[in-house]
């Protein structure tokens, strides 16, 4: 690994000016990719920017109007954790604790494993589902994008010379709303997915009255299919309508063949794993 500098910056300003005047330099919540990259020669660095002492960045808090505030730095256990998440974002609180094992867990990070940008990610697709924000700050000062447009293509993001991810914003849940994410994966344990699904509903006297779904592991980027979750919308809540949005999601998917799985096998589990998530957000919904 190539020798470099290190440094923690207290403030948030402190930590954009090092990046602006260093292009070189990367960033580290938790490490575990970025350390593992450094190793392995795919990233470089003169400069590792530790921003886990930026308060900002550690913020883990909730407010009924403005919704779930979660830090770029905010390690998933904390998630896991949380009573407030464990309640009103209970799939939330699932996915942190399917990233990694428990040491990786007291590390890793949302946040970083939104930047690391990886096609099978698992918080992506919920957070997408969720209808969440990325709040970044940089040299022209902050900006908001939406989940579902931060990945550009495998490791690369929205983040510009000089930005960095400040938080995630994620919306107060309506009522009767209800969120899952299931993913297939070989092994039980600290595995990639092989396919991925997120989704998120909303359920008014027996009907859909809201719906989003997102895949992961069959597209160059977390995948959003806005039609999947508008086809729900409007219709009685009944396993037609999960298989219609289910199919629909299937059709957008292109996924590869590699050495998890074939094409065609990750296009059928890209139906059965909506299907089985939307009956469990709905079966959330319905109880909330």
């Amino acid at each position: 690994m190539k020798a470099f500098d290190y440094t923690a910056p207290a403030t948030l300003p402190e930590a954009v000016g090092l990046l602006v005047s260093q292009p070189s330099a990367r960033l580290l919540a938790g490490g575990t990719d970025l350390i593992v990259q450094l190793r392995s020669g795919r990233k470089e660095a003169d400069l590792v920017i530790d921003i886990k002492k930026i308060p900002e960045l550690n913020a883990l808090d909730f407010d009924p109007i403005a919704g779930l505030t979660i830090g770029a730095a905010v390690p998933c256990y904390r998630l896991t954790a949380h009573l407030v998440i464990q309640s009103h974002f209970p799939a939330l609180a699932e996915v942190a604790s399917w990233i990694g094992g428990t040491q990786i867990q007291g590390r890793a990070s949302i946040g970083g494993n939104l930047c690391n940008a990886a096609p099978s990610a698992d918080s992506i697709p919920l957070l997408i589902a969720l209808g969440a924000t990325a709040l970044i700050a940089g040299p022209g000062g902050r900006r908001t994008v939406a989940i579902e447009d931060f990945c550009t293509a495998p490791g690369r993001n929205q983040l510009a010379s000089g930005e960095l991810l400040v938080s995630i914003q994620i919306p107060t849940p309506a009522p009767h709303s209800g969120a899952a994410y299931l993913r297939f994966i070989p092994r039980n344990e600290m595995d990639i997915a092989v396919v991925g699904a997120g989704v998120a509903v909303t359920i008014a006297d027996g009907v859909f009255t809201a719906a989003r779904i997102a895949l992961s592991a069959v597209a160059p980027t977390p995948l959003f299919v806005p039609a999947a979750g508008a086809a729900l919308v409007g219709q009685p809540v009944a396993p037609a309508a999960l298989e219609a949005a289910a199919q629909i999601a299937q059709s957008a998917a292109a996924p590869i063949s590699d050495m998890r799985g074939t094409a065609a096998y990750r296009k059928h589990l890209c139906a059965v794993m909506t299907r089985r998530a939307l009956e469990i957000a709905v079966t959330r919904a319905q109880e909330n």
